[in-house]
């Protein structure tokens, strides 16, 4: 073929020469003789256009099939996976072979670019600073977190501003609820010292679902009452379309990225406690608003100023202590200490607590706990509550219902079910009693688990004397204090003394 050793380059060059320079010249400065700058003057495609297009090597596969099976699936189900029009077409035709799969998906794909329907566009917006602020939830069971070798079941709630990228994360225990909004949005809002003139959210969709008309009418007031205290205009996307939280939905994925990489180079995913994996999270977020501090600088600015104080971010309600020595709320039984009984107390639920108030006075705040999956109860038991009755009834402790949630270690449950293995009920009850009120009275509750442990492992039973005499208060350290009593003339000689300089009247 003419030109075939020239490329598309010295094509470009020889005819951009050819404007200013002769024949022969313009051809020695592209590279090439004169005799192809000949073929080229006859002839000025470039030489990639002069190539015909290669025809087929093999019989098409899919020339039998295509255009009579594959397309008339296609119109009557636009939503199917072209990995299921495969297996059809297998299943129908056994002779096709297995590689032919990518040649229908890539037939497919180019069937749809020409005959498919109208497919949903995303609209790029120009984000004004502080107009906009989003919240969401997202789910981090993945990650494998675990607190005293327990696994966390969680979520995060993820507040985003949509101009400067400001982010705040939350550790949320339950699910998609109210309390749940209200606390993480607050915590966010006062962490950034301002509020966006809207908020936007898709987070409240797993709350309203299960709710009655009044039920869900009363969220939606409490949502924009939330909202209207910080002066925001509350907002939701459509549901199911998430792009449209798209400013914060996108981001979910680079934080969970993040701090799978941070959790990476920790080298650990188990917690001492709550706190401390609150404290990593904080850390996290804090050096990824750190790389964007003059943009978020620049947006506080346009922020509007935080009321003087925070809205309700908890639900209230009230309950009665039962004979049993607690109440029970939302499936989930809660101890507290055996004065209570009979009275009833001001409840505030907040996602991972309970503040208990009997009328104004603050009494005490619990861990909230939540009912199993399948609706099963749970309980939320202080050993601490209790052990002063299970002291005079010691065998209660066989059958109790919240028996395994009474154990404040694994250590103490595991040294009661081998003193149940090793003698008597009402002994074993006895001594587990009599351990746990050790635990409680000295407060050695870790030191005697640790023991406990110990004496397991090496397979003998607590020694409950050698336990009392090994945790008793040592002598030695308690200090002596020497008292000096006056004698009751030295307290006339002084009132004598005051009578006489006046100052007494």
């Amino acid at each position: 073929m003419p030109g075939r050793h020239v490329t598309d380059r010295q094509m470009r060059l020889y005819m951009q020469f050819r404007q200013t320079d002769p024949r022969r010249a313009a051809a020695a400065k592209a590279g090439f003789s004169p005799a192809t700058a000949d073929r080229i003057e006859q002839d000025p495609r470039l030489p990639s256009l002069k190539k015909a297009p290669r025809g087929r090597r093999r019989p098409d596969p899919l020339a039998e099939i295509f255009e009579a099976e594959v397309v008339p699936l296609l119109q009557a189900s636009p939503g199917l996976r072209p990995i299921a029009l495969f297996e059809e077409m297998i299943r129908r035709h056994p002779e096709l072979d297995a590689g032919v799969r990518r040649t229908l998906e890539r037939r497919i794909r180019s069937w749809r670019a020409l005959h498919g329907a109208e497919q949903e566009v995303i609209f790029r917006q120009t984000h004004e600073p502080g107009r906009i602020g989003l919240s969401d939830f997202t789910d981090m069971n993945a990650a494998g977190i675990t607190i005293a070798g327990i696994a966390l079941d969680h979520r995060l709630y993820h507040f985003r501003l949509a101009y400067s990228g400001f982010e705040h994360a939350h550790v949320v225990l339950g699910g998609e609820s109210f309390v749940a909004l209200a606390e993480g949005m607050q915590n966010a809002l006062w962490s950034l010292g301002g509020a966006p003139g809207e908020h936007r959210t898709d987070s409240l969709s797993a709350a309203f679902r299960n709710l009655d008309a009044d039920a869900s009418a009363d969220l939606t007031r409490r949502y924009e009452a939330l909202c209207a205290h910080y002066g925001m205009t509350p907002t939701r996307n459509n549901a199911g379309l998430a792009h449209e939280n798209g400013a914060v939905e996108g981001p979910h994925g680079h934080l969970k990225r993040a701090i799978a990489d941070a959790l990476l180079l920790r080298a650990s995913r188990e917690f001492p406690d709550l706190s401390a994996y609150r404290r990593f999270l904080d850390e996290l977020v804090g050096r990824r608003n750190a790389r964007n501090a003059r943009r978020i600088d620049s947006e506080r600015a346009s922020l509007k100023a935080l009321p003087r104080h925070r809205s309700c971010d908890y639900e209230e309600t009230v309950v009665r202590v039962t004979s049993s020595g607690g109440f029970t709320l939302r499936k989930v039984f809660y101890t507290v200490p055996s004065r209570l009984i009979g009275h009833r107390l001001r409840v505030r639920l907040y996602d991972d607590r309970l503040a208990l108030f009997l009328g104004g006075t603050p009494l005490l705040e619990l861990p909230r706990g939540r009912a199993h999956p399948d609706g099963r109860h749970d309980q939320v038991v202080n050993y601490r509550h209790v052990i002063h009755a299970l002291r005079r009834k010691p065998m209660a402790l066989l059958n109790l219902v919240y028996r395994d949630r009474l154990f404040p270690r694994d250590a103490y449950r595991h040294a009661f079910d081998a003193l149940l293995q090793a003698g008597p009920e009402r002994q074993a009850c006895r001594v587990m009693v009599e351990l746990l009120a050790l635990a409680h009275e000295r407060g050695c509750e870790a030191e005697l688990a640790v023991r406990l442990a110990a004496d397991l492992e090496a397979r003998r039973l607590p020694d409950l004397a050698a336990l009392r005499v090994t945790f008793a208060p040592d002598p030695a350290g308690i200090p002596h204090v020497s008292v000096h009593l006056a004698t009751l003339a030295s307290y006339e000689g002084l009132l004598g003394s005051t009578v006489q300089t006046g100052e007494v009247a």
